[in-house]
């Protein structure tokens, strides 16, 4: 199954900054004992969640892709890992688990590397998430913005299905 996932991940289509950061730890990742990844580690790791870049860009649902918690006028995961101020105090207890490079591939080594890592990130995760999730909610609530209404109706088959090994 490993040389499958490493056919796959040689030449990526999509997901750049997820497959660079685990391509080089992919057998550690895949042989590791400790951790299951979580919804919210999933958006931190693929960038697919609510950040402002994500939300306008592929989601539609926001008009700019500016951070709502700070001044940045681009709101990233990695800018919500690495940056953004309002979640400094998380970004600390992180810090005190993986080490001070956040940059993903520094992140998701840490994380194979010891369940301590790979519980920091996921509580980091959790706790950021969520807020900004709740943040979310409230601005689609209190907006009139058509773009800020989520869709419902029938769900969409998953569009990366097609990246899942056999």
């Amino acid at each position: 199954m490993t040389v499958k996932w490493k056919e796959r991940l040689a030449e990526p289509t999509a997901g750049l900054r997820t497959v660079e950061a685990v391509r080089p730890v992919l057998e550690a990742w895949m042989d590791r004992r400790h951790g299951s990844l979580t919804f919210r580690m999933a958006q931190v790791l693929s960038g697919h969640g609510c950040f402002g870049k994500y939300l306008c860009r592929i989601a539609g649902r926001e008009p700019t892709t500016q951070c709502h918690h700070c001044s940045c006028d681009v709101d990233t995961a990695q800018h919500t890992l690495e940056e953004c101020p309002a979640w400094d105090s998380q970004r600390r207890v992180l810090v005190a688990a993986v080490g001070p490079d956040l940059s993903l591939p520094a992140v998701v080594k840490a994380m194979v590397g010891s369940d301590r890592s790979w519980k920091g990130v996921k509580s980091f995760c959790e706790e950021v998430i969520s807020q900004k999730e709740a943040a979310e909610r409230e601005r689609e609530k209190s907006s009139d913005l058509p773009i800020r209404s989520r869709k419902t109706g029938r769900r969409r088959r998953a569009p990366h299905a097609h990246l899942l090994p056999p």
